[in-house]
């Protein structure tokens, strides 16, 4: 239920500002499964490990959720790299 919450809080921010939306979806692009397009669902959502590891390393627990304000910091930084 926290990552539907969290997805929630971003999509409103993100309808509210369209370019934090662009921002969040090319996030959401780089976090994408290699082969995503193999496997069922066939959505282009990340790997569960790759997921863990990421908390992990940013927030010291494999199970944590970041708050919306820290994606947004990332997303907004992604936009502005090359």
């Amino acid at each position: 239920m926290p990552w539907l919450r969290l997805s929630l809080a971003l999509s409103l921010r993100a309808i509210v500002n369209p370019l934090l939306a662009i921002d969040l979806l090319r996030v959401a692009w780089r976090f994408r499964h290699r082969h995503w397009f193999r496997r069922f669902p066939f959505l282009p959502l990340p790997a569960t490990s790759y997921v863990k590891w990421r908390m992990y390393t940013a927030y010291g627990e494999e199970e944590a959720i970041p708050p919306a304000d820290d994606v947004i910091a990332f997303a907004r930084w992604v936009g502005r790299q090359p």
